[in-house]
């Protein structure tokens, strides 16, 4: 499990489009949990970190590993 602080959702929206984003990222077998109100997410796979927090501030958030 790769788990990741995320900054700046603030809505179901953020969420969405988070795991939309995350979802594409090649190596992600399931986006576990995605929490606006931790600003947390959580995937289930081989991806490469880097290419996740980029997926992330792609979609205009702010990511780091947890």
């Amino acid at each position: 499990m790769i788990e990741l602080k995320v900054e700046g959702m603030t809505c179901g929206h953020c969420e969405q489009a988070v795991r939309q984003a995350l979802a594409a990222v090649p190596g992600v077998r399931a986006v576990l949990e995605v929490d606006r109100g931790q600003q947390y997410a959580a995937v289930e796979g081989d991806a490469d970190p880097t290419a996740l927090i980029a997926a992330i501030k792609a979609e205009g958030f702010q990511a780091r590993v947890a």
